[in-house]
């Protein structure tokens, strides 16, 4: 797939709103050995970081663009902490983080943040767990230190931003109102159309439809907001030059080489991240599609649970 120039501010603030998962109230953290719960990073930001429940240790790699844990962290803990000793990381300029003051936010820097939290953590080995836009980080990070991964769990996760910006583009129209479709220019090139839609489907409510599978779980997560705004600097940060540039790399094609175990959790109807799970090649890879949409970790519990059971049995001693 041709790469799209991607600069426009306007787009990216788009892809923020439609991506953006809705950070829930505050959880009371666990406090790390230092007695806070956060992390300094080698740059100088701080990160929360909120640690809960046993067994392997799992960094959860949010998504968004700078959604934030929180959602997961609140609403699928209870489930996660049941398998993993959860690691909840809001990542720089995202959720409960600090922002950076030199707008470092590329690909790159996410990856040695997680990195240097393995390290401020003690932790020889972790698996990652990632959600939707997440996933291009923790697979950067997962081909970057292979012999610090025990295993990736892909919950409706985005390896090639642009294929799910199409899919994103195609589903989206789709959904519109036909007199509403009209104002969508088909021939236009994928950021321009995209953004169309996008704003389109913004002002017809549209979004929780492409969302969630169930009005219920869309009430879940409005009901959780929190009152004042999360940071959102990674995300308004997002498309400036040298920070977008590491996120449009398509990174299936380098899953033949991860070896790691690999649990892929796609959603049955997921029109936001598309069908690209289709296109990994993980070797030591096990697929379980979800029913429900682009959140099965708060939509499917009970075949999450099941799968990720199955999926610690697996992991190496």
């Amino acid at each position: 797939m041709k790469t799209p120039s991607l600069t426009c501010p306007a787009l990216f603030r788009l892809i923020f709103l439609l991506l953006f998962a809705a950070t829930s109230a505050h959880a009371a953290p666990v406090a790390l050995a230092n007695g806070t719960p956060t992390v300094t990073t080698s740059d100088g930001v701080r990160l929360y970081v909120r640690v809960a429940g046993q067994g392997r240790p799992c960094v959860f790699v949010h998504g968004g663009p700078g959604a934030g844990s929180e959602l997961q962290e609140t609403l699928a803990g209870p489930l996660l902490e049941q398998q993993f000793q959860m690691i909840y990381l809001d990542q720089r300029g995202s959720g409960r983080s600090a922002s950076s003051t030199t707008k470092s936010y590329g690909l790159a820097r996410q990856v040695q943040d997680l990195e240097e939290l393995r390290q401020q953590l003690h932790l020889d080995k972790w698996v990652l767990l990632s959600h939707s836009f997440g996933g291009l980080i923790a697979t950067a990070y997962a081909r970057q230190y292979p012999g610090h991964i025990l295993g990736l769990v892909l919950s409706n996760s985005i390896l090639n931003l642009p294929a799910s910006m199409e899919s994103l583009a195609t589903n989206g129209y789709a959904l519109l109102p036909p007199a509403a479709r009209a104002a969508v220019n088909a021939t236009a090139p994928l950021p321009q159309r995209f953004g169309m839609v996008m704003g389109l489907l913004n002002q017809q409510h549209l979004m929780d439809q492409l969302m969630y599978a169930t009005d219920s779980t869309a009430a879940r997560v409005a009901r959780i907001r929190p009152a004042q705004p999360a940071n959102h600097d990674f995300a308004a940060s997002l498309y400036q030059p040298g920070v977008i540039d590491g996120y449009l790399e398509d990174f299936t094609a380098a899953t033949p080489t991860l070896r790691m175990p690999v649990l892929v959790l796609p959603g049955q109807a997921d029109a936001v991240t598309g069908p690209q799970h289709q296109s990994f090649h993980f070797p030591n890879q096990r697929v379980v599609p979800m029913p429900g949409k682009h959140n099965a970790l708060l939509e499917s519990p009970q075949e999450v649970s099941r799968a990720l059971a199955a999926f610690v049995r697996q992991l190496p001693k």
